[in-house]
C-alpha cells in the first residue's frame, strides 16, 4: 500500500512533541509513513533533532525561520553546513522572506536568506523555502545567488500561479498545506490543479493550519491525509495517483532521505 509523506511539520514544538506515540499512531492509520521536521531556530534545532532520531520515518531540515527578528543566535555558512553534515538533515530551512509579518527595513531576512542558499549550496542539500507578499525578491534572490543548483520547495504555499510558475521555472517544487482545503482559497486551488505532478508535494505545516475537517484544530502530520485528498478532488484523480506522485517527488528532491 502506498503512504503519503508529510513534507513540512514542525514536531518539536510544544503543541505535538509531548505525544510523539500518539502522533505516530494517527499517522500510520492515516496512511502517513514519513514526514520531514523543518527548523525553526538553531536554539530548537537540537531538540528537534533528538526526535527526529527516535524514529527511522521521520527526517529534519536545519535553518532559521525569516520572521525570528530576536535571535539568540543568527545562522553562519559555517554553522548550518556542519548542522547539516548529520544523515538525518536532508535540507536547508526553512528560510525565505516574510514581509507580511514584519514591515520596515528587512535587509537582515534577505541577507539570512542568501546565507541559507550559500550554505545548501555547499552542503548540495535542497532549500525549503517560506515566502509570504515577498515572492518577487524571493525569486530575484534564489536567481542571484543560483539557488537553483541545489532547488527545492516552496512550502505551504499561497502566492499566485504566477510565483508559481517562477518557481517551477527554476526547478521547484511546489507544497500544499491544509489552506488548500479551506473554501475560500479559490485561487489557490486553480494553482493547485495546475502544479505539473511531477512537481507537487503535500504538507501539514503542523501544528497549525489543520485541514478541513479539522479546520481550527490542533494540526498533525496525520491529516496530511485530508490535503491529498482535496487535491486529488481538484484535479480529478484518484487519491492513489497523488499519494504514488507526491511521495515519489519527496524522496527525489529530498535524495538523501531513506525509506
Amino acid at each position: 500500500m502506498n503512504m503519503l509523506v508529510d513534507s513540512h511539520c514542525h514536531l518539536d514544538f510544544p503543541e505535538l512533541a509531548g505525544d510523539l506515540p500518539g502522533l505516530l499512531k494517527t499517522m500510520q492509520e492515516n496512511r502517513v509513513g514519513w514526514a520531514l521536521c523543518a527548523g525553526v531556530t538553531l536554539e530548537r534545532f537540537p531538540a528537534m533533532l533528538a526526535i527526529v532520531k527516535t524514529q527511522p520515518n521521520l527526517f529534519a531540515a536545519v535553518g532559521v525561520h525569516p520572521d525570528t527578528e530576536e535571535l539568540a543566535r543568527e545562522a553562519d555558512v559555517d554553522t548550518l553546513v556542519a548542522l547539516a553534515a548529520d544523515p538525518k538533515v536532508v535540507a536547508i530551512g526553512e528560510t525565505g522572506l516574510d514581509y507580511y509579518r514584519l514591515k520596515g527595513d528587512l535587509e537582515w531576512q534577505r541577507e539570512r536568506f542568501r546565507t541559507h542558499i550559500a550554505a545548501a549550496k555547499i552542503c548540495g542539500k535542497p532549500l525549503i523555502i517560506h515566502t509570504r507578499s515577498a515572492s518577487s525578491d524571493t525569486v530575484r534572490i534564489l536567481k542571484e545567488e543560483g539557488g537553483e543548483s541545489v532547488g527545492g520547495v516552496f512550502h505551504c504555499f499561497t502566492e499566485d500561479a504566477d510565483t508559481a510558475r517562477q518557481a517551477l521555472d527554476l526547478g521547484f517544487y511546489i507544497s500544499f498545506s491544509g489552506i488548500v482545503t479551506f473554501k475560500n482559497a479559490v485561487e489557490l486551488k486553480a494553482v493547485a490543479q495546475t502544479v505539473p505532478l511531477d512537481r507537487l508535494l503535500v504538507e501539514t505545516d503542523s501544528p497549525y493550519l489543520a485541514p478541513v475537517p479539522y479546520r481550527g484544530k490542533l494540526n498533525q502530520p496525520g491529516y496530511v491525509l485530508h490535503v491529498a485528498e482535496e487535491i486529488a478532488r481538484l484535479r480529478e484523480l484518484p487519491l492513489e495517483s497523488i499519494i504514488e506522485a507526491t511521495t515519489a517527488n519527496f524522496f527525489r528532491l529530498f535524495n538523501q532521505a531513506r525509506k
